[in-house]
């Protein structure tokens, strides 16, 4: 029997960040240390309340779990619809994991504003889990737009010298792909009202909307690329990406951290709830396109980085890399690729987060990300340089950290696909490894040089107390992965065999037909 607190979980972790910011507006501003000691706190008991969803998920359904709807706007069938599964599941809970780690990290940085600071990133933490969890389009839509908000503001507020120019182009970019998403919301509404008589805003209803694919031009073509295009420009995919440099650069680090670890999640989480279920057809039409481009954006994004002279855009370009091969290994559409697609977006959130909290903490000694002034940090910060190197071998996937497990899984689902997109999206493996070990052999190895040799600091306690559990979460997903692969297997399962399917029984091989052009085409697609 499900408890109440257990009904209303999911509501309770969306609405508890909304209530920490605004118990932020009663601190006195003069008393930053208290405030940031409750920001530590309140975000550490929202974590702790999503660790109940990981305990309470039932591994063997793929089913909607823990849900949770009250009509809100009855006669156009929008409600206030929630609920987690195994694709939902793990991102919540790197969502809250990340939070108070910033927060922690932020306790220097921030020294201004401390107290607007912190109830934006939580308005921010309410948005993501909400957009994680909604499973009505317009609640969704709602959601997706709130957290752009709190983002601006932070880049636009404690950013560097162009935080206005960043935090405009952020802005701009998301808006443009948003429009054409709401249109297509309210299509797939409209729709699903003129063939069964009533209103629905549920993505479970639209999944059985059917629309015809006859064209690029066709409904479901239209639909399926108006999705593409706000998903698209969120992860980013090559090449909606410019924004993301020029924002992660400017961003303080915190906002770094969540960018790379939550916010480009989304776009490949909204392609696997929203856009490849509503259209099947269209997905596996399309698929090859976004695999060549997947892999352009591996390769592209690792000779970008390579011939980076700040160490933050380096690692803002190495993004633009990673998130190629999540890419590659979502369209891939069989079980492997997309596992280690969800797989991978985890560890990137971990290692990337890890990186940017680094080049984080150099800046707060050096005031500087040059990668030319340093050299020989080994000689002056070994316990900096021991997380350095860690961090550095997840993100080119050495065997034994998060990052191999994901990489590994998308390679060989990519090859099940597309064996010669897979040989390509290899390279990128190596050109990783180049330019990040390059990277750690011009700041960490060699004749030791500092922009300013008084300061010879290496990690206090307080840096260390926040990347020993990213360390750890390094290692613990490289070593044994299970756990989190279980919790996605049911849903992943259903994905791909059901999610993918013009008549609920669509099969691997039906897939492999369709993009060699001999699978027998529907003009109806239902899920």
């Amino acid at each position: 029997m499900v408890s109440l607190f257990d009904k209303h979980l999911i509501t309770i972790l969306i609405f508890s960040p909304v209530f920490w910011a605004i118990c932020c507006l009663f601190f006195n501003k003069k008393n930053t240390q208290l405030l940031r000691v409750f920001s530590i706190i309140a975000s550490s008991v929202t974590f702790l309340l999503s660790c109940l969803l990981w305990k309470r998920f039932d591994i063997h359904s793929a089913d909607i779990q823990l849900a949770e709807r009250i009509e809100w706007m009855p006669d156009f069938g929008i409600s206030y619809f929630v609920g987690i599964d195994g694709l939902s599941l793990l991102l919540v809970l790197l969502s809250t994991f990340l939070v108070p780690i910033i927060f922690l990290s932020s306790w220097n940085y921030i020294s201004s504003k401390v107290k607007a600071y912190t109830a934006l990133f939580f308005l921010l933490e309410a948005g993501m889990i909400g957009a994680f969890v909604s499973l009505d389009v317009f609640l969704f839509y709602i959601f997706w737009e709130a957290m752009l908000v709190p983002m601006f503001f932070i880049v636009g507020v404690w950013g560097g010298p162009k935080r206005i120019y960043a935090a405009s182009k952020f802005m701009l970019y998301t808006i443009a792909g948003s429009l054409p998403m709401l249109i297509a919301i309210i299509y797939l509404i409209w729709q699903y009202k003129s063939q069964f008589g009533v209103f629905s805003a549920s993505i479970i209803d639209l999944y059985q909307v059917s629309m015809p694919m006859d064209g690029f031009f066709s409904a479901q073509s239209l639909v399926f690329w108006a999705f593409c295009l706000a998903f698209a420009i969120k992860v980013p995919m090559f090449p909606l990406h410019t924004w993301l440099p020029d924002a992660h650069v400017q961003a303080p680090t915190g906002g770094s951290v969540i960018l790379a670890g939550v916010l480009l999640k989304l776009g490949i989480y909204g392609f696997m709830r929203f856009a490849v279920p509503v259209a099947a057809e269209a997905a596996l039409v399309y698929s090859d396109f976004f695999l060549v481009i997947s892999v352009f954006a591996i390769i592209y994004g690792a000779c970008v980085a390579f011939v980076q002279t700040d160490i933050k855009k380096l690692v803002a370009y190495s993004s633009v890399s990673h998130m190629g091969y999540i890419v590659l290994g979502l369209f891939s559409f069989n079980q492997i690729g997309v596992t280690g697609s969800i797989y991978q977006m985890l560890s990137h959130g971990i290692s990337t987060g890890t990186l940017f909290l680094l080049v984080g903490i150099l800046y707060e000694r050096y005031h500087t990300r040059e990668i030319s002034v340093f050299g020989g940090l080994a000689k002056l910060l070994p316990l900096y340089t021991i997380v350095m190197v860690i961090a550095t071998m997840s993100s080119i996937a050495l065997p034994g950290t998060n990052g191999f497990i994901g990489e590994f899984m998308i390679l060989q689902g990519a090859f099940l696909a597309n064996w010669p997109v897979a040989i390509a999206g290899g390279a990128g493996v190596v050109l990783g490894a180049v330019y990040m070990l390059w990277l750690c052999q011009r700041i960490l190895f060699g004749k030791l040089k500092t922009p300013d040799e008084k300061v010879r600091l290496d990690l206090n306690m307080r840096e260390v107390a926040y990347l020993a559990p990213m360390i750890a979460s390094i290692f613990i997903m490289g070593i044994y992965p299970r756990p989190f692969i279980q919790r996605m297997e049911k849903s992943v399962d259903y994905f791909v065999t059901n999610g993918l399917s013009a008549d609920y029984s669509l099969n691997v091989q039906y897939v492999s037909d369709l993009r060699s052009g001999s699978g027998k085409k529907s003009s109806i697609v239902k899920r």
